[in-house]
Order: structure tokens, then C-alpha cells, then sequence
């Protein structure tokens, strides 16, 4: 739909494990949040804008789109929001990522979504950017009904991009020695959209179960990204299966990583989407 130059996506194709895995890794960013914050792309300028104008459809008459934020981890999407005009209330599960996104200002609850309580308070929108696969897909639309204004939408997203396919095959090469058996090791046969449909068709069952919504509506925006060899290796650590990684182990991964990129001259360029999932509150 759009091109924004400057974001990107995370190098792993993630899968949809159980909710006892679900809760753990969820749990496991506080621990590089200030790494995330630095790493972790933004989104592109068209999906925001889209969220801001549709939230500004439905706020009443002369106040700014009140969006509520679900998974919002150090910040990242509230501050793009913020700065397209809303006013941003996070929910996280990780109170160290709470306090990476607060020394910026994001008003941020520490709670698990499914079990926070909007407390009579109504929001004109509620998103979640890469975080959305971690929470219970029924209850979690359930529990953003109950924050929506009516006509308010649901939108969660995520960037899905890939490396150029020679250098994706080194990077599955790298990981089916070091991490056999990993989702990574066949990311080379993989493509990043076809990776993240799963959890795109969880959250639109999510959203039909809680019986609270319209029809969803998928949308799709390009983004381009340079990344350096620097660049992708500060990513990396970021990510949901490296975040539990043994030292020594990620030490190996990063080795390999660095040595393929250095192999196609010290820089790439990733091409993807943002995948976004929108429904307005019935």
C-alpha cells in the first residue's frame, strides 16, 4: 500500500507456541530493553497515520484520538502515534520495558492484557505492534471491545521482511549448525509474510470468537531497509529466541551471522511488509 523507507522487520520467523511459552517469552525482553529500544524497527509512516485518522473518526469533537496500546514494550509505537496526534495509555506485561517507555513520557500499566481492567475508561483505538501473538486471541479481543469506543477499531500488526535469498540460505546455514532443530534453520525456504500468516489468521479467529467486532479487514504496507553488519547483529540479541539464548551459544550465532554478511559485503538490503489485522467495534 505504501513505502516508508527506514523500517524493518526481525530476523526470526516466528511460530505459535503454546501459552505457557507464550507467557515466558513475553516475559523475557526486559531483559535487553534497552537494546530493544535501540534495535527494534519502527513502522512504516502510512500504517500510523491510517490508525490516527481512523481513531480521530470516532473521539469526540474537539479532543485528541485516545489509543491504548497493548504489548507496548519500550514505547515504539506509542511514540509514533504519539507524534501522529494521539494521546497513548501502554499495557505490558514486563515492567522493565514499562520503564525503558515511560523515561519518554508513554503513560504505561504493568499487567497481562487479558487480565487488565479498563476501569470504566474508553479509548478511540487499540493496537498492538509485534506483540499481539502473545496474548489469548479471544480474550484479548474481547478485552479490547470492552476498551473501545463503538466504531473504534482493533488494529495489530507486524513486519515481516527478508534478507536477500542468498543470504537468507547462509543465515539458515548458520543456524542449522548452531541451533539445529530452531524455527531459523529453515528460514532459507521461508518467506517472513508466510511466516507470520499463522498468527495473522489466530488473530482474525480471535476477533470472530469474541463475537464484539465487524468484519476484519487485512491491509499490507512496503518498507525497504539497509542494514549494516552492525546493525543486524544489534537486532538479533532482541529477538524472541535469542532473548533465552546461553551466552556462548548467541556468541556462536552472532559469529556466523557477522561472517555471512561480511561474505556479501558487509551490508543488505531487506524488503517486506507490515501486515496489519483491523476491526471496528460493533
Amino acid at each position: 500500500m505504501s513505502s516508508t523507507p527506514g523500517t524493518g522487520a526481525t530476523p526470526f520467523r516466528p511460530s505459535v507456541p503454546d501459552p505457557a511459552e507464550l507467557r515466558t517469552v513475553a516475559s523475557s525482553f526486559g531483559g535487553v530493553a534497552e537494546a530493544y529500544d535501540r534495535a527494534r524497527p519502527r513502522y512504516p509512516d502510512a500504517l500510523v497515520a491510517a490508525v490516527a485518522d481512523a481513531a480521530r473518526g470516532v473521539a469526540p469533537t474537539g479532543t485528541p484520538p485516545r489509543v491504548l496500546d497493548v504489548g507496548v514494550g519500550t514505547g515504539i509505537v506509542a511514540r509514533q502515534l504519539r507524534a501522529a496526534g494521539c494521546e497513548v495509555l501502554g499495557v505490558d506485561v514486563d515492567d522493565r520495558m514499562a520503564e525503558v517507555a515511560r523515561r519518554d513520557g508513554v503513560d504505561v500499566e504493568v499487567a497481562r492484557f487479558e487480565e487488565w481492567d479498563p476501569a470504566g475508561r474508553v479509548f478511540d483505538a487499540v493496537t498492538a505492534g509485534q506483540t499481539w501473538h502473545w496474548v489469548d486471541a479471544a480474550a484479548g479481543a474481547a478485552r479490547a471491545a470492552e476498551a473501545l469506543r463503538r466504531g473504534g477499531e482493533l488494529t495489530v500488526f507486524w513486519n515481516a521482511g527478508d534478507p536477500p535469498p542468498a543470504l537468507a540460505a547462509a543465515f539458515a546455514a548458520v543456524y542449522r549448525e548452531v541451533l539445529p532443530g530452531s524455527p531459523m534453520a529453515a528460514a532459507g525456504t521461508l518467506s517472513a509474510v508466510d511466516g507470520y500468516a499463522p498468527m495473522v489468521a489466530t488473530a482474525a479467529a480471535g476477533v470472530r470468537a469474541s463475537g464484539a467486532f465487524a468484519e476484519t479487514r487485512e491491509h499490507r504496507y512496503t518498507w525497504e531497509r539497509t542494514y549494516t553488519r552492525d546493525e543486524w547483529l544489534a537486532l538479533v540479541p532482541t529477538t524472541g529466541l535469542a532473548t533465552r539464548l546461553p551466552a556462548q551459544t548467541l556468541r556462536a550465532v552472532l559469529d556466523g551471522l557477522g561472517a555471512a554478511i561480511d561474505a556479501a559485503g558487509g551490508s543488505f538490503v531487506q524488503q517486506g511488509f507490515a501486515l496489519a489485522l483491523s476491526a471496528a467495534r460493533a
